[in-house]
């Protein structure tokens, strides 16, 4: 490497520490404001000088800066945010974004720059519409809670139907009318309104995910294996989990989706017993409601399933169902590799 560097990314700038490792010029400053267009004729400045690798964080913003820094005809390389912030050490005054940089550069040009799998596009783009659907999910659970929550509120009868179902629907005008106030029946109505639209989105949102899962290969091969995965399911195991070489060992698998229990830290920061909850959130949740299948009798595990809900409860059931589903996902994804990308 002729030129190393690294690059710390924020919203506003990117700092950049540059060094020319055979005549020992140095580039130190910083890209503003941080968009495509200005950090695309600061790259230009190393046009002709041989190979350049710039390192940078996997944070927010990394993808258009590794995209350009590859457009520009260089190297780029993404490094775990874990990883690099432990190879710091202990910190012995507060760092900054020029230290940051720094040290990705010094990392990188000793050869110990910790990388990360970059996925194609193709799949960042899946993953962004799966990001989606969750959040729309939540905001449909977060408006049918306040509409629970204004009838509690007021004094009114719990609704057991669900508000989207005509008893319920029935229920809620009753209440609505016998119960409320006037703000109140505004909360109501509001609350509809974006549940009809939640519901809209979430409908188109899902048949787009459907037809990319039944066109992939690896979640078209997850959902025809693995009894409760379906099309976005498949196609969200696909996205987090597949790609050749991703993990060592299954217990990888379901660390990186969070599905593991947290044992006692000497540090103090990590309660034991409960969920890490670290990794990402869609594959946690698409995981979960797969493994909750096996509570049908004809699901092949719903003899563990059983005996875990008697012995503890179903939540505890479906963990453990769900870490299954991660492990042997695992397994099949590696054995397809990078063709688990590619279209049926």
């Amino acid at each position: 490497m002729s030129i190393v560097g690294g690059l710390d990314i924020h919203r506003h700038q990117v700092t950049f520490d540059v060094l020319d490792t055979v005549s020992g010029q140095a580039w130190l400053g910083q890209v503003r404001p941080a968009d495509r267009e200005h950090l695309r004729a600061w790259l230009a400045r190393f046009a002709g000088s041989g190979q350049v690798d710039l390192a940078m964080e996997g944070c927010t913003g990394w993808r258009y800066v590794a995209e350009e820094v590859r457009a520009a005809g260089f190297t780029a390389h993404v490094g775990d945010p874990a990883e690099i912030a432990a190879r710091r050490g202990p910190k012995k005054r507060a760092k900054s974004d020029r230290a940051d940089a720094r040290l990705q550069r010094q990392l990188l040009a000793k050869g110990e720059f910790p990388e990360c799998w970059v996925p194609p596009s193709a799949v960042l783009d899946w993953r962004q519409r799966l990001e989606s659907y969750h959040d729309l999910r939540a905001q449909h659970t977060a408006w049918v809670q306040r509409i629970r929550a204004v009838l509690f509120h007021h004094g009114a009868p719990a609704i057991s139907a669900g508000i989207g179902t005509a008893a319920g629907q029935a229920a809620l005008a009753q209440a609505c009318g016998q119960y409320l106030s006037d703000a109140g029946r505004g909360q109501v109505e509001l609350a509809l309104a974006q549940l009809d639209l939640a519901d809209r989105q979430m409908l188109a949102a899902r048949k787009v995910l459907t037809a990319a899962g039944r066109h992939v290969t690896g979640a078209r091969v997850l959902a025809d294996r693995l009894y409760g995965v379906g099309p976005v399911t498949g196609l969200a195991m696909t996205c987090w989990l597949g790609g050749a070489g991703r993990f060592t060992s299954s217990r990888q698998a379901v660390r990186f989706a969070g599905l593991d229990i947290t044992v006692h830290s000497s540090a103090g920061k990590r309660s034991p017993g409960h969920l890490s909850r670290q990794g990402p959130p869609v594959l946690r949740w698409c995981l979960y409601e797969a493994a909750k299948v096996a509570a049908r009798p004809g699901a092949p595990g719903h003899a563990y399933y059983a005996q875990v809900k008697d012995r503890i409860d179903g939540k505890r059931a479906a963990l453990s169902q769900a870490r299954r589903l991660a492990r042997h996902g695992m397994h099949i994804l590696d054995s397809l590799g990078d063709d688990a990308f590619t279209p049926c």
